[in-house]
């Protein structure tokens, strides 16, 4: 089996689609003869053409009403947004025109597009190139929004993605582009949208996280253990619209507290709603309130004091001890 970066893993995910499907087309600011700026897309258009793999103006407006237009005609878009905090340029084509096309069209039209992007902290990014902005994309109705972890994972949601007849909103932390290898299968295999996965096995306490966040928490979970015996279980969310839940009950069944972690900023976002849907569903389980380790509730931080603001093992740490103390 293939070792691969995760963004070989997704550049391998577009190249299997669009060999499966011709209805399949890649676009965006610089993803042609560059390969994006990340070099998601290096090599696609070599091998299948400037015909479906194919730059566009510096424009995400644009970007969003060709998918939208591209969906509504047969066609499955792939389309990449250079950075995630470049979402509000396309914001109404995302939430206002695709996320809202089965519903306003009576089941008629569907919009079968992936908006791909870049995002996330750690890596001292310009300002508005970091930002964890899916609670905006996860509390609009119509839209799945996903956030792989790790290489296999990746590909095998981004090609779930693609196949998807409703958009979807992919994810892809940068700190985690080419941070590690993992294990890939050749070819076409897919990982169901909405399944998250317990990446951890405890019953002390569960963690529930997504993204880069679940490689901070395996790391304050194993500092706890050494320190206190503790064990303690972590599930990655893989999406976070909509939220597998049940899995996340079934753990706190086992564990009787729960801690969410997220990069995010506190207010109104993925972690709050995980919270209210655990009170709702599991409160009689637990024996401590559910606590949530986020990034501080101001604009994200400047490079200068960024891995002093992102969540890191120590906080995931003291918020363990928390709830094990409470």
């Amino acid at each position: 089996m293939a070792q691969m970066t995760m963004i070989q893993a997704i550049t391998d995910a577009m190249k299997v689609e669009l060999e499966n499907d011709p209805s399949v087309l890649v676009f965006g600011e610089d993803v042609g003869h560059n390969g994006g700026v990340f070099r998601a897309t290096d090599g696609l258009q070599k091998e299948f053409g400037e015909e479906r793999v194919f730059d566009t103006p510096l424009a995400e407006s644009g970007i969003g009403g060709l998918a939208i237009g591209l969906g509504l005609t047969g066609y499955r878009p792939v389309a990449e947004i250079q950075f995630f905090g470049f979402v509000f340029e396309v914001m109404d084509s995302i939430v206002g025109q695709a996320a809202r096309m089965r519903y306003r069209s009576g089941g008629r039209y569907n919009s079968p597009v992936v908006f791909r992007a870049p995002f996330g902290g750690g890596v001292k990014t310009p300002e508005l190139h970091a930002d964890s902005l899916e609670g905006l994309m996860a509390q609009s109705p119509g839209l799945k929004v996903v956030i792989p972890s790790n290489p296999y994972d990746a590909k095998g949601l981004l090609v779930s993605a693609i196949r998807d007849n409703d958009p979807v909103v992919f994810l892809e932390h940068m700190k985690l582009y080419r941070s590690f290898r993992g294990e890939v299968p050749e070819g076409e295999y897919t990982i169901p949208l909405g399944k998250a996965n317990v990446v951890r096995e405890g019953s002390d306490v569960t963690i529930v996280t997504y993204g880069a966040m679940v490689h901070t928490s395996l790391k304050a979970a194993e500092q706890a253990e050494k320190e206190r015996g503790v064990s303690v279980e972590v599930i990655d969310l893989r999406t976070v619209s909509p939220i597998d839940i049940d899995t996340v009950v079934e753990s706190i069944k086992k564990t009787n507290r729960a801690i969410v972690v997220q990069e995010a900023q506190n207010k109104a976002g993925v972690a709050p709603e995980i919270i209210t849907q655990i009170n709702e569903k599991a409160i009689l389980h637990l024996e401590a309130p559910v606590l949530r380790v986020t990034a501080p509730d101001t604009v994200f931080a400047f490079a200068a004091i960024e891995d002093e603001w992102l969540p890191d093992p120590k906080r995931v740490n003291k918020a363990i001890n928390e709830v094990l103390d409470f």
